[in-house]
């Protein structure tokens, strides 16, 4: 699904002068956030005959973000993917010094003629795997290590905890920033902090396998992001939201050489497979996993989405009246906790 401003298109360009260039927040052994990003650009290269990309791992939401653009352009990249929120104004601003390269930006909101927009319906898969949490929980105590409070976070936890509620609806989700995306340091620790405050099992917006390793080590079960992280929790992974970030590499390039790209704002979910659940953990029931599927089903028919109402907010307030499904551009802009979750919004 697209949504927003669309902009005339580029002409084409053979697969071999592409030169893709990907910018990375993290490094690519992190096990999550940039990992999947790395193996959905291979499986771009395996898709797309003739495309050899590369990246730069490790790139700072900052100035120096425009600065490896520069160097990837002028080394020969038509194409430049910036993985990271951080990134967009440096993205924008390199895109107007090189009219006829094309830029993508991940989960970012500005574009222009040559800017697209990037993400994924995370929050469908986030919802699944709450009610995976939900079910498995004993305290009704969930603890949520989250990066930064913006939207894109927000409305995960948000989705999370509609699931937790859908299967139990006196659990509470409690919710510890780390300002941070990528820091194993404050991962564990925030993991650690809210295990000490009761939660029996964690969920996670952050980018590596620390807090499940956390959860591994306390012995409660754990819900992963970005990839399938069993292996930081062999014995008390549950599941996890992932990424298929190769689906937007590939389908980009063959906009690219066929002459049909523009700038768009690509928002995909479940349906197209940009988002998915990781194979459960042995515990999990498969009483839960019927559940997960049939949730699963709604969603990607389209009869019912997480947000569909009533959704409440932590005062008891609707915020999504019944009969009504909120609009992309409330979810995208979402700066409010539902009804279940424990934790302030810092502003």
């Amino acid at each position: 699904m697209f949504c927003g401003t669309v902009f005339a298109g580029f002409p084409p360009v053979p697969a071999e002068e592409i030169n893709p260039g990907f910018v990375y927040i993290g490094p690519v052994g992190d096990g999550g956030y940039t990992f999947m990003h790395d193996k959905g650009r291979l499986f771009m290269e395996e898709e797309v005959p003739g495309v050899k990309s590369r990246f730069v791992e490790s790139v700072p939401e900052g100035p120096d973000a425009t600065r490896v653009m520069e160097t990837l352009v002028r080394n020969g990249s038509k194409v430049i993917f910036a993985n990271s929120f951080g990134h967009m104004d440096f993205v924008l601003e390199t895109a107007k010094k090189f009219p006829e390269v094309i830029f993508m930006h991940c989960s970012g909101y500005k574009v222009a003629e040559n800017v697209g927009t990037y993400f994924g319906r995370m929050y469908q898969a986030r919802y699944l795997s709450g009610l995976v949490a939900g079910t498995m929980t004993k305290k009704n105590i969930i603890g949520y290590v989250g990066a930064y409070p913006i939207p894109e976070v927000i409305r995960g936890i948000n989705a999370f905890t509609r699931g937790v509620r859908k299967v139990n609806p006196n659990a509470e989700v409690r919710v510890i920033w780390i300002f941070s995306w990528l820091d194993p340091g404050k991962e564990k620790e925030a993991a650690k902090a809210l295990i000490d405050a009761g939660a029996d099992v964690i969920g996670m917006h952050a980018d590596t396998g620390a807090a499940p390793q956390a959860a591994e080590e306390a012995g409660v079960y754990v819900v992963g992001y970005n990839n399938d992280m069993s292996n930081y929790a062999p014995t008390k992974h549950l599941t996890a939201p992932i990424w298929n970030w190769g689906i937007v590499y590939r389908d980009t390039l063959k906009h690219v050489i066929g002459g049909t790209w523009k700038s768009e704002q690509i928002w995909l979910g479940l349906k197209e497979g940009m988002v998915d659940l990781a194979p459960f953990g042995k515990d999990v029931p498969d009483s839960v996993k019927k559940i997960v599927e049939e949730e699963k089903a709604k969603i990607i028919s389209g009869s019912w989405d997480v947000f569909t109402g009533p959704v409440k907010d932590q005062q008891g307030v609707v915020k999504v009246p019944e009969g009504t499904t909120m609009t992309d551009g409330a979810m995208l802009s979402m700066n409010w906790f539902v009804e279940g979750v424990k934790g302030d919004i810092p502003k």
